[in-house]
């Protein structure tokens, strides 16, 4: 039987719970510290947001994002033992404003027709995806919503895109993207 993790909620209606994840290669739920930055960024509440949690893994992002008045999360995660673990903690958490999906990322954003005010997006490392996943999440994000990015080198995310805000944890990069507005900067 795979090893047992977990990792606490740090804001919000389940502040302080914990979740359970598996131990499977390239898991890396994002530290307390650096969820923290992020929800500062961000503002400790997400009212009424509508979340996009891509690669969910441990689910902590989605599952923080609940916790602080998200109206709506999906969490798309293909591994079985990954997803049996997000069920059970949404279950466990009565967590009735989630949706899993078992899915391939790529797949999952080439058929959704939603669009998303924030989107959290932990992909592999190494793997080369975020070229392929940025033209991707333009289209699914909402005119004033951010991306979230944690990678493994600072990113340069390319046209059309603004790094908000970023930071580094140990071997961890992360950052806040934004669309880039169309007539500024000469564009």
């Amino acid at each position: 039987m795979a090893q047992q993790n977990k990792v606490r909620i740090i804001g919000g209606e389940w502040r302080g719970r914990m979740i359970d994840f598996s131990s499977e290669e390239g898991l890396r739920p994002t530290p307390d510290r650096v969820r923290e930055t992020l929800f500062n960024w961000l503002g400790q509440t997400l009212d009424g947001m509508v979340c996009l949690d891509l690669f969910a893994g441990s689910g902590a992002m989605g599952f923080e994002a609940l916790s602080r008045g998200a109206r709506r999360v999906t969490m798309v995660e293909q591994n079985p033992k990954v997803l049996f673990h997000l069920r059970e903690n949404a279950a466990r958490l009565k967590a009735d404003k989630l949706d899993v999906v078992a899915a391939d990322a790529l797949e999952f954003l080439r058929r959704q027709n939603g669009n998303f005010d924030i989107i959290f997006l932990d992909p592999p490392f190494h793997r080369g995806i975020l070229p392929l996943l940025l033209p991707l999440l333009s289209e699914r994000l909402a005119p004033d919503g951010h991306v979230y990015v944690e990678t493994e080198h600072a990113l340069e995310p390319g046209e059309g895109w603004e790094v908000w805000r970023s930071g580094r944890a140990g071997k961890v990069h992360y950052c806040l993207l934004k669309r880039k507005l169309k007539g500024i900067d000469g564009a």
